[in-house]
């Protein structure tokens, strides 16, 4: 028989619905139980939790494209002072009620905030720990925000992407040079070569899916933005460090661009 308490937790939730993240709550109540994804997103927490520092005191963390803040939630248990971001309100609707339902089971509360990804040019905050993590597909322009973003990190990276290949068909890098003759054109077509998908409608009912890359892709833009280390995990999932002077270090291109593009002044960047 159902208590008044987990009646009142069903209300709340459906009211603050449609949920992509399942959190288990109080007497056996879960606010997305039937995820087309299974029990998402602690599945894919399992597979990177390990490799993240068990202890984040002192570190200041961001979480890109938040959701309802299950990883925020999760990092904030370890220590860790966080920001979560999204752009929609009614997800950030749900990560707050959620942190009004953890209460004592955080040692810092989450601070959640409405902003695009591309808000953060215009901040100066950094962050030790930054997790962009299911977000790049969805970007109008991916390139960009992945540079702005690699900008803000101190220490480490938790990056994630949909990618072109399944798990377990994955295709070799192909060993690219350094440059080549603008009459080779036949090298683009080689297997494992960079790529990114372009999707001009809509993928899996989400008009929002526009780039999906290859892992050659996903690495060789990684290595571009400046990262010095960069380790794949899991499936889909990159652990990247920067050098201790910043990305900007490795860059080898013209930045004026990408200033351009920000808003960054050039006296920002002396």
């Amino acid at each position: 028989m159902e208590t008044e308490t987990s009646r009142q937790l069903r209300q709340a939730i459906e009211r603050l619905g449609p949920w992509f993240h399942n959190f288990h709550l109080s007497e056996g109540v879960q606010t997305a139980p039937e995820h087309f994804l299974g029990d998402f997103p602690l599945r894919k927490w399992v597979e990177i939790a390990d490799a993240i520092p068990q202890d984040l005191t002192g570190w200041r963390c961001l979480d890109i494209g938040c959701n309802a803040g299950f990883y925020s939630f999760e990092l904030a248990k370890r220590g860790g002072r966080v920001l979560g971001i999204d752009s929609e309100p009614l997800y950030l609707s749900q990560a707050r009620w959620i942190a009004g339902q953890l209460g004592g089971n955080l040692r810092h509360q989450p601070e959640f905030r409405q902003m695009q990804i591309h808000d953060l040019a215009r901040t100066s905050e950094k962050f030790d720990l930054v997790l962009f993590m299911g977000v790049f597909y969805h970007l109008r322009y991916p390139t960009l925000a992945l540079d702005t973003v690699a900008e803000k990190v101190n220490k480490l990276m938790v990056f994630q992407t949909l990618t072109t290949e399944d798990p377990a068909q994955e295709l070799p890098n192909f060993p690219t040079k350094d440059d080549y003759p603008i009459t080779e054109r036949k090298i683009f077509n080689e297997r494992g070569w960079p790529k990114m998908a372009f999707i001009e409608k809509s993928y899996s009912n989400d008009a929002t899916n526009w780039w999906v890359p290859n892992h050659a892709a996903v690495e060789a833009q990684l290595r571009s933005t400046g990262f010095e280390k960069i380790k794949r995990i899991t499936h889909e999932v990159y652990f990247c460090e920067p050098p201790a002077q910043g990305v900007r270090k490795r860059r080898i291109w013209e930045e004026e661009e990408w200033a351009s593009a920000t808003g960054e002044s050039r006296q920002e960047r002396l």
